[in-house]
Formats: C-alpha cells, structure tokens, sequence
C-alpha cells in the first residue's frame, strides 16, 4: 500500500464529529472528550457509523480516535494513561494484566473490559503460493507480538494443523495494518488478519488458509478496555460510549441502511472498492457470525483465550477466571435487560 494512501486511510480514523453533533443542536463544546485508540481496519466501522450519525453525540460524547502502530504502543500507553478506551483483543488485556506484556508502564495494569465487540473475525491469510498448511513450513510467519494479540491462536492453528512451532519461524510485524502491507509485499508467507483486511487480501490473489471462529467456536475477539479508575471516574463518558456503539450496530444491522454504510466504509478505507466493501458488509454483518449485535461479551469466549495463553503462555501460566477482566457495571446500566 503506498504511503500517501496509507496516510489518508489513517487520518480517516480520525473523523470529526462537529456536523452531526451541531446538526442535533449539540456543539462540541458541549460533549465530553473520549480518547479512544485503536487499531486501523475496517473493523471499526460502528465507531465511524457513531462518529458520522452523531451518536456518540446524542449521548453526550466526543470520541476521538487514534491508530495504533502495534499492541505494545497501544496497551502501555492505556495503562499511562494518555488514553481512556482501547478497542483491542481481549487477549492483550489478560497479558498486561497478568504481567505478561511485552511493554514496560509507568503505572499498574489495572484494567478492565466494559464493552464487547466481535469474535474476532480471524483469518490466517497466505501468500498465493501456500495452498495448505505443510507449504508453510520452513517459512516466516508474521505477528504484532510473540507473548500477546492474536499469535497464540497462529500457533493453535498451526499445531492442529500437524506443524510444530518450530517448524516456521515467527516475525514481529506490528498491528494488523504493517502485517496486512507485509504480507502484501511478500515480505511473509502468512499472518493472522481481522476482517475486512482478509477480503482485501483475496481480492488480490492471496489466499484464507483458516477461520479461527471454526477452528475454536465460542472466541472472544476485539473489545473495548479502560483502566478501573477511568470507568470509576468517569462513569457517564463509558456508558455514552456503549450506548452510541450500539445505537450504531442496530444501524449497521438495519438493511435500509446498507448503501449509506458502506459508503462510510469506503471513506474511512478509501483503497477499498465497491466489492471488497460489499464483501466486507457480508462478513461484519454476517446474521450468525457478524459484529455483536449489542457489543455484549462473549464470556465463554473469554474461557477459550484463557485456555490458548494457559498453553502458549509462560510456564505455569493457569487462567480460568474471565470475571477477573471484565466490570460490567456500566454496561448493565447502558443496555438493561
């Protein structure tokens, strides 16, 4: 992806909320400031769609989002403090959290899950020369981080699939956005990627070697992460932000409004065309396997993370409990019932 694109695909993360926050009589000024940090991808769609229809605004809320380059940025900078939300994988809360993370903080990693997201939409995606996965051995396989992210649900994959960790080698490439260009420029023969990137990938000849959401069920994707302080502190800015994302899945989900969706799709990943944006609509919004449809969290699938870091994880690492991440205080307030 050239860096000019690149460029304009970044900044679009960051679209302002001012038109449709002044177009419900509501100036910015009067909305309250979240930083939210995230990862580049066509995953955040209900974050645009909440920007775009002012409904972070109708709940009182400015969301102002920056990409991040990797998890080790985007977690040790949460827990510093220079940002209030993380939309991350559930995975790198638990590291941090348990003193795993490959970043070093200022402050203890005291976090929690408020909000779900998805059940990660996790394809392993090769280059067009690997057909099966016996072609990738002796081959370099990419990853945002050895201990965190989504590199143990690789190696399950892998392991099922008759290869040993030692039979590829693992390359640290950044979030999915640096693993989606590498693996474009063929600097790798394989990375997990997130939806929509892998539609973006086959559009171009690569191939979708596996689906995680097969491969394990129940799974516990992307969700959204504060530190406890912040959600204790600042209780009407993490309920504004549930309820705006759900006001923006139950639009994404309404079909009447397919066209107009996709169109905010295309704006904030300007290289996507026509297709691959339909294409991406059919995955997120899949009736059975799509976002969320309330931004719950999937704790069972909390269960199956848990269980991948038991295996992959330090020695001796033995995690059973999801209730240790999760305070779902303010989301039982913002979607009762």
């Amino acid at each position: 992806m050239p860096d000019p694109t690149r460029r304009v695909l970044l900044a679009g993360l960051s679209a302002s909320l001012a038109v449709s926050a002044l177009a419900q009589g509501t100036t910015t000024g009067d909305l309250r400031p979240v930083e939210v940090i995230v990862f580049p991808g066509g995953f955040n769609w209900p974050i645009w769609v909440a920007q775009e229809k002012g409904f972070f605004a109708r709940h009182g809320i400015r969301v102002n989002v920056t990409p991040t380059p990797n998890s080790v940025f985007q977690l040790t900078h949460l827990i510093d403090g220079r940002f209030d939300v993380a939309m991350t994988a559930v995975d790198n809360v638990i590291a941090y959290m348990e003193g795993q993370g490959e970043g070093p903080t200022q402050r203890p990693s005291d976090l929690a899950v408020f909000v779900g997201g998805d059940n990660g939409f996790l394809k392993l995606v090769t280059v067009p020369e690997v057909a099966r996965f016996e072609d990738l051995r002796g081959k370099d396989l990419s990853v945002d981080a050895l201990t965190t992210g989504y590199a143990f649900v690789l190696r399950k994959l892998l392991q099922q699939n008759g290869l040993r960790d030692e039979d590829v080698r693992y390359v640290r490439a950044g979030g999915v956005l640096q693993r989606f260009e590498a693996l474009l420029a063929k600097q790798h023969a394989g990375t997990m990627l997130i939806s929509p990137f892998e539609a973006l990938a086959e559009a171009r000849g690569f191939r979708v070697l596996a689906d995680a959401a097969g491969a394990f069920g129940h799974y516990q994707g992307l969700v959204g992460a504060a530190r406890r302080e912040w959600l204790a502190s600042h209780k009407a800015e993490a309920v504004g932000y549930i309820r705006g994302t759900i006001d923006a899945l139950a639009w994404l989900y309404d079909p009447s409004n397919r066209a107009e969706a996709q169109e905010i799709l295309r704006k904030n990943v300007p290289t996507m065309s026509p297709q691959v944006a339909e294409a991406s609509a059919r995955i997120l919004l899949h009736p059975t396997g799509g976002f969320e449809r309330r931004a719950a969290v999937d704790v069972e699938g909390i269960r199956t993370v848990l269980a991948l870091r038991s295996e992959f994880g330090p020695p001796g690492t033995r995690l059973t409990d999801p209730m240790k991440y999760l305070d779902l205080s303010h989301y039982r307030e913002a979607a009762p019932g």
